[in-house]
């Protein structure tokens, strides 16, 4: 892809499969009330399960589940984690929760979270281990899609890095350090919008396996399949 159009080109992309209304699920069973940050996990999460389902079919494949009614996927946009913990419980439904570790000192109120969760009856949740889903990226993934040569691991701010760097080899009259908060802001979301969705389809499982030694993605996505099951 040409670089000077990169982030025409990715402006272009639709965002994937819109979220199904909370309504129209629980009339028809749903038995598991997945919960995410955003939406750009929640599209990280079905294009690596279908992946990985395809490769382990005991492993389940949350946009087949989404379709027939039993997952119930909820991007909750940010807002005050510790209130997520519990506000879905009038609905009495078996709860999975999967957040970002971020840095301190957020982690510390996002642990807390998790904290509250795992306490409830039926409701399981989950702390990444790296900063954030697209730190389960591999780089092969990322070069394949942009031509980017980039290094990272379980701490950087991948989006950030992937803006800047389409960003800087391009010609532009400011540096990245001197373009509005604003401006950074909306590169990065662009790039972490691409990443999810762009990138994360070029992962193979040996990559996955690569970024993911222990096994988190799949421990994340048998904790589901056992909860839908039961």
């Amino acid at each position: 892809m040409n670089s000077n159009h990169f982030f025409d080109h990715l402006g272009t992309r639709l965002l994937g499969p819109p979220a199904p209304r909370l309504g129209t699920r629980l009339q028809t069973g749903v038995k598991l009330l997945c919960i995410v940050e955003g939406k750009h996990d929640l599209a990280f999460l079905r294009s690596i399960s279908r992946t990985l389902h395809a490769d382990d079919p005991t492993l389940p494949d949350l946009g087949k589940l989404e379709r027939a009614g039993a997952v119930l996927m909820l991007p909750i946009g940010g807002g005050d984690l510790l209130a997520w913990a519990a506000r879905m419980a009038a609905l009495g439904l078996p709860e999975s929760h999967l957040l970002g570790r971020e840095v301190p000192p957020a982690t510390e109120r996002r642990q807390q979270a998790v904290e509250i969760v795992n306490q409830r009856l039926n409701c399981r949740a989950h702390l990444t281990r790296k900063r954030a889903l697209e730190n389960y990226l591999h780089p092969r993934a990322v070069e394949e899609i942009s031509s980017l040569d980039l290094a990272f691991g379980d701490e950087e701010d991948v989006a950030d890095l992937v803006a800047r760097a389409c960003f800087e080899r391009q010609d532009h009259e400011l540096t990245w350090e001197e373009l509005p908060g604003r401006a950074r802001k909306r590169f990065r979301e662009t790039a972490k919008r691409w990443l999810n969705r762009q990138a994360v389809e070029r992962m193979t499982v040996r990559m996955l396996d690569e970024r993911d030694p222990v096994g988190e993605v799949r421990r994340w996505l048998e904790a589901i399949g056992e909860m839908v099951v039961g």
